[in-house]
């Protein structure tokens, strides 16, 4: 399922440049809520549906935090647009027939989305090249590890 992880952010080695990093947080922020929104309407189990309404909860804000220090540092990112891989990865879940796969298919694209958001974080808070967004991003990490967390925890 290498393709989860691309649509969310691509590959993320070293902190990208500060309009890149902000693009990349509203639209992997923006595809999150969306499947997550999915979700929480047709899943049964309830761990998933806290799960999701926590995504939906926390991604509003990771993008309002990230959106706002980006302004402070007189950048005026774009409202986010879900790539073509994206909008083909939304589609296959709202496709997947009954609430049990759907959940695990999207539990298999939050894990490999959360890695990758994860590392772009921890490089931007690192590195990342205007201090207000490094900030944010060093603010964002350990949300970005609990979900993780409870990626794993789901289902045991």
């Amino acid at each position: 399922m290498a393709a989860a992880a691309a649509w969310m952010i691509g590959a993320a080695s070293a902190a990208p440049p500060p309009s890149v990093f902000v693009a990349k947080v509203g639209v992997g922020d923006l595809c999150e809520k969306t499947s997550s929104q999915i979700v929480v309407a047709s899943t049964r189990n309830p761990d998933v549906r806290r799960f999701a309404t926590m995504l939906i909860v926390d991604h509003g804000k990771s993008s309002q935090m990230v959106r706002s220090a980006a302004r402070r540092s007189g950048l005026h990112p774009p409202a986010p647009a879900l790539d073509p891989t994206q909008r083909r990865m939304i589609a296959d879940l709202r496709r997947t027939a009954g609430w049990r796969d759907r959940d695990m298919a999207y539990i298999e694209q939050q894990k490999q989305a959360h890695a990758e958001t994860l590392s772009l974080m921890q490089d931007y808070a690192a590195a990342g090249a205007v201090p207000p967004s490094r900030r944010v991003a060093g603010d964002i990490v350990p949300v970005g590890q609990h979900h993780i967390d409870m990626l794993n925890s789901i289902g045991r």
